[in-house]
């Protein structure tokens, strides 16, 4: 990658700053506080930093007096040769636009006709090209600034510093072997005043195996007093449970008891109301069809009416159709010649008694005989007298008999035809009124109606008998809502399952509840047995377990401890196996490089360089005595000779086939002339491969640059507290360099 023009804005002092750069070795000049190191920065910036970044330095790179919404803006446009697949190099441009304002940072890149705007593929495109993948890395390669090519001379700053330019940053690893060791020694320690922790850990294992290993035979029998106590709480969960579903199915067996109850009584009531619907119905059609017309009462006296019209009407035409014979000759009477034999006779049993009661009086039987048989003679007197009476009365009726019947032929035929008209007319407006032919048919007409009001009665005193005085309209109604009343109470049974059609259903679970329920009271007594063993077991479970627990927890941990231990050593093992590994190929790579470079740079005076694998000191081997001498002993300038030949040596080592600008901050200003020429002609040699850019502020090096440019000094001078100050030319505002 080589810039061709660099352009900055609101970067510091340079306002508005535009470098045309050679694509070789450029010369930026200018005395101090020009703005070189900004020049650099900015640069540094724009290739590895990226625009959205909120560090502290990104604020201290605006200019001084720079208008709010403006921020520094770094742009590149460059060219860049990329090797084809075929072993052919492309040439190819592109441009760059950095705007750093925090989160509002914006970046443009645009490449091969390819623009992007996303800060984090714009700086991955970059590094692609670039070969530098950080800033760090950046800072460590291919930007030298004077003070700090000045590194120090401690042996493991050194080695960070070489370690990082190959590893492509700044991994600490002195740090990390430090921390390393630090948490290794603190691990294993086996002092007793201060212990490591695996000792710590290891002590406190041992003094928990010794308690837990007391605690056992307590806890074996706690273990055994506590499973005796699951297994009784085991057996009461289950008595309870098994009670409680039976008292549930109990329950439901008597809901379904009740709801069949119910369901009985609605079919009952459906019954009776269905049956009183029907004899409703049949009491409508029998009080609509009446045989007779006339309400029983009347029929019942018409045809009363009708019957002694006809009898009075037969008489009639009896008496004046038929002729009568009648015998004056009538019985006499008897007279009174019954009561005479009923007397005579009373007076002979009266006799015979008297002649009974002497006789036995007297011991005379013949006397009692006698008596006895006047009174025969006497009862037989009584009933012959009986017999007359009843002749004689015989004889006055029938004497009285034929006095009516000549009384009745003495009646004149006229009145008896007369009546008998009128009894015929009676009977013909009785028949019209009940509307029949004869008293035949009044008779059928008035048994048909009483067979119909007797048929309504029955069914009134049976539908009475059903519902009492209800109102025939309800009845349906009510018929219906017991009909309803069966389907709820048959879809509720189905509801709760199985139970509700087992027979006996309650019975048998209220047998089953009883001995649940003795089980149940003979798991509590087993629980409450084995609570009181527990609880008279002087074995302190929990302490015992506790200390288990701390037992399998310091196991736990002096295995963690022993596991990091093992991992801290196999990470600096790791560390140092890579560490020699990546410093032996560095040191031989740049014992190689050095060896080309040194003589040039030292004038001659140095071409053998020894780097420690290990430790990275550098020796070199001084040619008056041949014996090899550490850095720390030579002059600075010398020293920042073969630190030079160092990063050059890494430049080539570690950016491999890209071509990163190399951007020099004055590494010869410790330098003598000579040598600086001939470290000038070595940074020359590089630009076949790197466009270089040296920041300096001496014009020795003009004649040998591609390009040179001029920045000017400073404009602004201090006056005095009761003058105001002065500043003129291009760069007089904004901050110094």
């Amino acid at each position: 990658m080589r810039i061709s023009t660099l352009r900055l804005r609101g970067v510091r002092r340079h306002r508005d700053l535009a470098l045309d750069l050679a694509p070789g070795f450029t010369v930026v000049r200018g005395p101090n506080e020009s703005g070189k190191s900004t020049i650099q920065r900015a640069v540094e910036l724009a290739l590895a930093r990226r625009c959205t970044s909120t560090a502290a330095d990104i604020a201290a790179l605006r200019s001084w007096g720079l208008a709010v919404g403006e921020r520094p803006i770094v742009e590149l446009a460059f060219d860049d040769e990329e090797e084809q697949p075929d072993g052919t190099v492309r040439l190819r441009s592109g441009t760059l636009v950095k705007e750093f304002g925090g989160a509002k940072g914006t970046v443009r890149l645009v490449i091969d006709d390819r623009t992007i705007t996303d800060p984090a593929l714009a700086d991955e495109t970059l590094a692609s090209i670039t070969g530098i993948p950080g800033e760090a890395f950046l800072g460590a390669t291919a930007s030298i600034h004077h003070h700090e090519i000045d590194i120090p001379r401690d042996d493991k700053a050194l080695r960070d510093r070489l370690q990082s330019s190959i590893s492509g940053g700044d991994r600490g690893t002195s740090q990390a072997k430090n921390r390393l060791e630090v948490a290794i020694r603190g691990l294993t320690s086996q002092g007793r005043k201060n212990p490591g922790r695996l000792v710590v850990a290891s002590d406190a294992v041992e003094g928990a195996e010794v308690r837990v290993r007391a605690g056992e035979e307590g806890l074996l029998r706690l273990e055994a007093d506590r499973d005796a106590l699951s297994v009784a709480r085991e057996a009461r969960a289950q008595a309870e449970t098994t009670l409680a579903e039976r008292r549930a199915l109990l329950e439901k067996a008597r809901q379904a008891e009740q709801l069949r109850a119910q369901r009985d009584v609605a079919q009952e009531r459906f019954d009776r109301y269905r049956q009183a619907v029907e004899i409703a119905a049949e009491l409508d059609r029998l009080e609509a069809s009446h045989p007779s017309s006339s309400p029983l009462p009347s029929l019942e006296q018409i045809v009363g009416r009708l019957r002694s019209l006809d009898a009075r009407a037969r008489e009639l035409r009896a008496a004046l159709g038929e002729i009568v014979d009648v015998d004056f000759d009538l019985p006499t009477a008897a007279g009174p010649s019954w009561r005479v034999v009923a007397v005579v006779g009373i007076a002979v049993a009266l006799a015979g008694i008297a002649g009974i009661l002497v006789g036995l009086a007297g011991s005379i039987p013949v006397l009692a005989v006698l008596g006895i048989a006047l009174v025969v003679a006497g009862a037989l007197a009584a009933v012959y007298a009986e017999r007359r009476r009843g002749s004689f009365e015989a004889a006055v009726r029938a004497r009285e008999l034929a006095e009516g019947e000549i009384a009745r032929r003495l009646r004149g035929r006229s009145s008896l035809d007369q009546e008998l008209r009128q009894c015929g007319a009676d009977i013909a407006s009785q028949l019209a009124l009940i509307g029949v032919e004869d008293l035949a048919a009044a008779e059928s007409l008035l048994t048909a109606e009483r067979e119909h009001v007797a048929t309504l009665g029955r069914l009134r005193a049976q539908l009475e008998g059903l519902v009492g005085r209800e109102p025939r309209e309800a009845l349906a109604p009510t018929r219906d809502a017991a009909a309803l009343e069966i389907e709820q109470k048959t879809a509720a049974l189905d509801g709760l399952g199985p139970i509700a059609r087992e027979p006996r259903a309650r019975e048998r679970l209220e047998v089953e509840i009883r001995d649940v329920e003795a089980a149940l009271e003979r798991a509590r007594d087993d629980e409450a047995a084995a609570r009181a063993r527990l609880d008279a077991n002087t074995v302190d479970a929990e302490q015992v377990a506790a200390e288990a627990e701390r037992l399998v927890a310091w196991r736990e941990e002096l295995e963690a401890l022993r596991r990091r231990e093992r991992v801290y050593s196999l990470a600096l093992a790791a560390i140092l196996r890579a560490e020699t590994s990546t410093m032996k190929r560095a040191t031989r790579f740049l014992e190689n490089r050095m060896r080309a470079d040194l003589p040039v740079l030292t004038g001659g005076r140095y071409r053998q360089v020894t780097i420690d694998d290990a430790t990275l000191d550098i020796r070199v081997r001084a040619p008056e005595t041949g014996a090899e001498i550490p850095t720390e002993l030579l002059s600075q300038g010398t020293f920042d000779q073969v630190l030079l030949a160092a990063r050059l040596g890494l430049v080539r080592f570690v950016l491999g086939g890209r071509r990163p600008p190399l951007l020099l901050d004055d590494p010869f200003v410790t330098f003598d002339a000579d040598r600086a020429t001939a470290a000038l002609g070595a940074i020359r040699d590089l630009t076949a491969d790197f466009q270089v850019i040296l920041f300096t502020t001496s014009d020795r090096y003009d004649a040998l640059a591609d390009g040179v440019v001029t920045l000017p000094a400073p404009t602004g001078l201090a006056v005095a507290d009761d003058e105001p100050a002065v500043s003129s030319g291009p760069g007089g505002s904004g901050s110094s360099a």
